[in-house]
């Protein structure tokens, strides 16, 4: 019975160990791996050119790559599985895409980067021109101007914080895409405080130092219109005098148009309160009008311009009490309103005559103009009736060298105006002793006024004072090279020149 029972207790146990090494060897049997490739391109999002040198990474992790210089990358032997691919280079954000790997498949995956928001570099500090600061005079329309750039490639806007020291108040201009911004109507006397602010919408805005400045005070008491030269332009001023023989010349002097714009001839209308002018816009000549203080300026002439011989000497007057303007376009004579309408010619002067200077008289209706030929000699100051257009007087005509500055007394009777009795003439249109002269039509006789003009000096755009008792001109040396001056000459006072205005010129009193 012992026996038996040890016998089937090593077959029992034989049994149970073959079944052991069965089920082991069972277990320890290998799959074959799937595994499939991913392979793509990185791109610059904004520009969609590829990028290289980014390392391309998984997740799950498998192997790495790199970008070649098309952007490309391969990476091969991947398990089949999900996974995350995952873009890096330094200048960029970290860019991922999902992509499934299939068994001995290609998986195509599109990575787009973008730059980092913190290599964008802001815009330059905005400097400020103009006005400069602790400017005064300024006049009520002002050109802001400013330099600025960025510093990469992005666009970069403005915005401008103007403010009132008076009332606080604050004038914002948003989304100025240019370094110059004009603001018209300003307050008179009043000190204003400037910003600029660069924005390239991406970083924050980039602000410039404050600038102040100091509107002019109010022009409507300064009687005197003139030009100054700033530059390469010349620039409208207002002024006034103390009639004090002791007074110190530029009194309450006002600047009254912007030294970006070359304005010169101011001629005041006390009838409108208005004063007109020309102005250069390309290469022709326009009229313009503006109320005293340089506000609310408009162009009048559009098709028809003031035209002829150089445009410095270019003059035109007010008729029939500031309703119309009278100005030349080279022999024809034209009329407008001051509202911009009626362009209308009034006369045509025989041809190879230029006319360029008109005077009129509400008196008696008379135009007095000045002609002359293309190089300003040849010239003729004549009386003409524009309603029919009769040349009725001749002042003065047949003289060598130049004429100029004429205007008519209120009455209507005398021709003011200037000749250079040097009789010089040559291609620069110099003078050489141009001296102040009044023609009596009624008498029909012309006399000299004696100024005590010092040698090697001309006067030249000479004008009645309101009152006729006094008369202001231009006074300058010869040589074309110095300053001028405008300079008051009263008639019961013979030794007395008086400057009233420095480094100025064109003037207009009313």
């Amino acid at each position: 019975m012992k026996l038996n029972t040890m016998n089937t207790i090593v077959k029992y146990s034989f049994v149970a160990a073959m079944l052991f090494l069965f089920w082991g060897c069972t277990e320890d049997t290998v799959e074959v791996e799937k595994k499939g490739s991913i392979t793509g391109t990185v791109t610059d999002k904004e520009t969609g050119l590829p990028i290289e040198n980014v390392k391309v990474t998984t997740n799950p992790v498998s192997s790495n790559a790199l970008t070649d210089a098309e952007g490309k990358f391969t990476i091969s032997n991947v398990l089949v599985d999900d996974y995350s691919v995952q873009a890096e280079i330094e200048e960029y954000v970290t860019a991922f895409e999902p992509v499934t790997v299939l068994e001995d498949e290609i998986a195509i995956v599109i990575l787009e980067m973008s730059k980092r928001e913190t290599d964008n570099i802001p815009p330059l500090e905005p400097i400020l021109v103009s006005p400069e600061d602790n400017a005064t005079d300024v006049p009520a329309t002002v050109d802001f101007v400013w330099n600025s750039s960025s510093n990469d490639s992005d666009e970069i806007t403005y915005s401008l914080e103007l403010r009132n020291g008076n009332t606080n108040e604050i004038t914002l201009v948003e989304e100025i895409s240019d370094t110059t911004y004009t603001i018209e109507n300003l307050e008179r006397g009043v000190n204003y405080v400037w910003q600029v602010k660069a924005d390239d919408g991406t970083n924050d805005p980039v602000s410039s130092s404050l600038s102040g400045f100091t509107t002019a005070s109010n022009a409507s008491d300064n009687r005197f219109y003139f030009v100054k030269k700033i530059g390469d332009n010349n620039v409208i001023f207002s002024g006034t005098d103390s009639e004090d023989d002791f007074a110190t010349p530029d009194e309450n002097l006002i600047q009254i148009t912007q030294e970006g714009q070359n304005s010169f001839r101011p001629r005041q209308s006390t009838v409108i309160n208005r004063v007109a002018f020309l102005r250069n816009v390309g290469a022709n000549t326009h009229l313009f009008i503006m109320d005293r203080d340089g506000s609310n300026i408009e162009q009048l002439t559009q098709n028809v311009p003031v035209a002829g011989f150089r445009q410095d000497e270019l003059d035109f007057t007010w008729y029939q009490n500031g309703s119309k303007i009278y100005y030349p376009n080279f022999n024809r004579i034209y009329s407008i309103t001051f509202a911009g309408n009626a362009n209308t010619l009034v006369y045509t002067a025989p041809e190879g005559e230029f006319i360029s200077e008109i005077a009129a008289n509400d008196v008696n209706n008379l135009i007095a103009i000045k002609t002359n030929d293309a190089s300003g000699y040849n010239a003729k100051i004549s009386i003409v009736n524009p309603n029919t257009g009769i040349e009725s007087v001749i002042v003065v005509d047949g003289l060598p060298g130049a004429l100029g500055g004429i205007d008519f007394s209120a009455d209507g009777t005398k021709v003011l105006y200037t000749r250079d009795v040097s009789g010089f003439e040559n291609a620069f249109y110099r003078q050489l002793d141009s001296r102040i002269f009044i023609y009596d039509i009624v008498n029909d006789e012309t006399v000299e006024v004696d100024t005590d003009k010092p040698s090697g000096f001309n006067d030249l755009d000479v004008k009645y004072s309101p009152n006729e008792g006094s008369i202001i001109f231009t006074s300058t040396s010869n040589d074309g090279l110095s300053p001028k001056q405008i300079v008051r000459f009263n008639f019961d006072d013979i030794s007395e020149r008086e400057i009233i205005f420095t480094n100025a010129s064109m003037p207009d009193w009313q």
